[in-house]
This record gives C-alpha cells, sequence and structure tokens, in this order.
C-alpha cells in the first residue's frame, strides 16, 4: 500500500476515534485546508478546526472510503453525520477530498460538498429557501471563522 494512502487512511481512521492529535499529527506545519464553510485556513488554524470540529461534535458519525494516492496527490470519499446548532438538526454531509503531499505529511486538504445541501439540513427552512444565495453562503463562513476564532481565543485546558 503506498505510504500516502496509509497517511490519509490515518487521518480518517483518527477523525473515527476523535483523536485530533493523531488527525494533525499527519498535516504539514504549513498546511492549507479549503472548504466550503471555513474557507481557507493555513496552519494552526486548519489543525485547531478539526480540534474544535471533534471536541464539539460529541454524536459524530465519520465514515470513508475510496482512498487514492500516488506521491503527489491523492483523494478520498468521506461522509459526516452530526447534529448541528442549538436546535441540533441532523446533517448527512458527503464530502469529496483532495489532498497534496509534502514531506510525507498532507501539505494541502480541500474538501468539495455542496453546501446548499448542508445548509438545507443544518439551518432547516431557511437553508432550504436561501441557502443558494451568496448571502446564506457568506454567513455560514462568517459564523465558522467566528466559531473557530473563538475557540482558539479561549484559555488552554
Amino acid at each position: 500500500m503506498h505510504p500516502n494512502i496509509q497517511l490519509i487512511e490515518k487521518f480518517y481512521t483518527a477523525f473515527q476515534s476523535r483523536d485530533a492529535d493523531a488527525m494533525c499529527a499527519c498535516y504539514h506545519p504549513n498546511v492549507t485546508f479549503t472548504d466550503p464553510a471555513f474557507g481557507t485556513l493555513h496552519g494552526s488554524r486548519a489543525t485547531s478546526m478539526w480540534r474544535m470540529l471533534v471536541e464539539r461534535g460529541k454524536d459524530l458519525q465519520v465514515t470513508f472510503n475510496n482512498v487514492q494516492a500516488d506521491d503527489s496527490r491523492g483523494s478520498a470519499h468521506w461522509e459526516a453525520k452530526y447534529s448541528f446548532g442549538a436546535k441540533r438538526r441532523p446533517v448527512h454531509n458527503i464530502i469529496e477530498a483532495e489532498f497534496v503531499f509534502k514531506d510525507g505529511l498532507i501539505f494541502q486538504h480541500t474538501d468539495h460538498f455542496n453546501i446548499w445541501k448542508w445548509s438545507s439540513m443544518a439551518l432547516g427552512i431557511s437553508g432550504i429557501l436561501l441557502g443558494w444565495t451568496p448571502i446564506i453562503q457568506s454567513a455560514v463562513s462568517k459564523n465558522a471563522l467566528s466559531g473557530l476564532s473563538t475557540y482558539m481565543a479561549r484559555p488552554a485546558k
């Protein structure tokens, strides 16, 4: 098995086990992460995002498959099921991930998913009706980044 396939599998297996330290150990110190909710995050902001999601996702369930990789690039399909927000709305997010490797670690990680489908599940009727609009998508991103900044600013446990 290619070492980069093993690296991707290690990342998602750690995610399934809610082991943020093991997940973050798969990332290069100068990693870039991008997705429709958080936009682009670099370095410690990317690893802090995973730490926050693992810590807050009390009912998070992660599955993954179709892991592929070579010396420079990789991909995987993964799915997350969890409850979102104060109303604990059920979300089943389906994600296609792309990776670029450097120094035996994940250097770039890009997650692709349908933000309208996500907002329809996570936000209820407003997401169903308006989740396709730039206004709602911008609000989702602003809220995600605000939550990350708050998480990063809190005193260490």
